[in-house]
């Protein structure tokens, strides 16, 4: 019989075709394509160079609320000392929202971060390293010098009238003072001096590129 037989093209002894068997439906959970905005903060309720008494806080609330009152309210000059751009009190988009408004209202307002250690905020992202990118003229981060330290405190000053002071750096506790000018020019003259020692930082340099 000839082999082309259509009838005899497959062996007896060849097995049967496999079946598959579907497993059923299902569904595959995609993320959200935005993330979940973060709350808005609220700021103190006291007045850049009105209100005198001291104002002590003692939570991370607390110094949320003095500082964005501080940066919403100055008009010239922000100068911030900080061990690592503490992501829990300047990495949220209130700060960075009255930080840009700030230096976009006019040409000559600055911004100055003066930072111990950049590492964290190179690795894990920061909103005030985005900002600085971007208005590089006036926003200017750079990393104190190793062998000129400022002190283990944390600092905002706001125009030479206005200051928040963390006494030590590792607390969330400090007080704010709304109208203190010679303790602001104090804190100045302390950033100032540290600044003009300051160095560019490699890493931030790299992060920027």
């Amino acid at each position: 019989m000839a082999h082309d037989d259509p009838d005899h093209s497959v062996s007896k002894d060849a097995p049967s075709m496999i079946e598959f068997q579907s497993p059923g439906r299902f569904q595959i959970d995609n993320p959200a394509a935005t993330p979940t905005p973060l709350p808005e903060w609220s700021a103190a309720p006291f007045s850049l160079g009105v209100d005198t008494t001291i104002q002590p806080f003692h939570d991370m609330t607390g110094a949320r609320e003095h500082a964005l009152s501080l940066i919403e309210q100055v008009r010239l000059n922000l100068s911030i000392y900080t061990p690592d751009l503490e992501p829990w009190l300047y990495n949220h988009s209130s700060i960075q929202m009255s930080c840009s408004r700030f230096l976009r209202a006019h040409p000559r307002n600055r911004l100055r971060i003066l930072v111990g250690d950049s590492s964290r905020a190179v690795i894990e992202g920061h909103r005030l390293v985005t900002l600085s990118r971007r208005l590089t003229s006036n926003c200017r981060i750079r990393s104190a010098h190793p062998d000129y330290p400022i002190q283990a405190s944390a600092f905002l000053i706001a125009d030479e009238c206005g200051v928040l002071i963390r006494p030590n750096a590792d607390q969330f506790s400090g007080h704010a003072l709304y109208r203190d000018p010679g303790r602001a020019r104090q804190q100045q003259r302390l950033f100032d001096a540290a600044w003009d020692r300051s160095l560019p930082d490699p890493d931030m340099r790299s992060f920027l590129l």
